[in-house]
């Protein structure tokens, strides 16, 4: 189990100036292609920074090893799945390596309208589809030190077919080009460091995170009140 660390800047580190001169939701996109790390750098900050609360997504993929429902994903069947799609309770969806994935909207609109610190990691379609919605939010990209590193990454999972790897690394060579579509690219050479960049661009951008734990307890609506058990 990962082991708690306070929520902060490394001594000495300034923060970065906000990113834009509007009063924006406080709403972070954190995206970039698959086997970046997305995953691992959110599991972080959710032992790090419990008060700043990440969005579960839905997905017709089944579960890989050490993976529960509720936590990493909710895992749906493609009928569940296309029954949120069609009552437009999905913020975002896409399909991915033979997948579907999207985002529970509801869960997040509260969020929103609490002016409460979220987090969204989702791929860049995704990510297409909610700066359409909330386009003040805060997009963040994640990049491998190298293609190669990512590669081997994908490779050393060990959880899909061999297709369904180049699949996905067909996939990462489109999401790398997108890049600039972000407000900033983080390098994903430690875990560590992009937790305490992406904190400080959030805190940058939104003042003080840390005291809206005491405000907001992370509860709201799940699947269950949608209609998904």
């Amino acid at each position: 189990m990962l082991a708690a660390e306070p929520c902060e800047l490394s001594r000495g580190a300034p923060a970065p100036a906000p990113l834009r001169g509007q009063t924006p939701a406080r709403l972070t996109v954190l995206s970039g292609p698959s086997a970046v790390g997305k995953s691992t750098v959110a599991a972080r900050l959710r032992v790090t920074c419990p008060w700043i609360w990440q969005s579960v997504s839905v997905t017709t993929r089944p579960p890989r090893p050490g993976e529960e429902n509720g936590r990493e994903y909710y895992f749906v069947s493609t009928e569940e799945f296309d029954g949120m799609a069609a009552r437009g309770e999905l913020l975002e969806w896409a399909s991915y390596a033979g997948n579907r994935y999207g985002t529970p909207r509801a869960p997040v609109q509260l969020r929103i309208d609490r002016d409460a610190p979220a987090l969204l990691e989702i791929d860049v379609a995704g990510a297409r589809q909610v700066r359409a919605t909330f386009p003040e939010s805060l997009f963040i990209f994640l990049a491998p030190p190298t293609w190669e590193e990512l590669e081997r990454r994908l490779v050393s999972r060990n959880t899909e077919s061999p297709d369904a790897i180049s699949q996905r690394l067909e996939a990462a060579r489109a999401e790398l080009a997108a890049s600039d579509e972000f407000d900033i690219t983080l390098v994903n050479t430690s875990v560590d460091d992009v937790c305490n960049q992406l904190v400080a661009l959030m805190t940058a951008q939104y003042g003080s995170l840390e005291r809206d734990a005491d405000e907001h307890d992370g509860t709201g609506p799940g699947l269950a009140q949608q209609g998904i058990h």
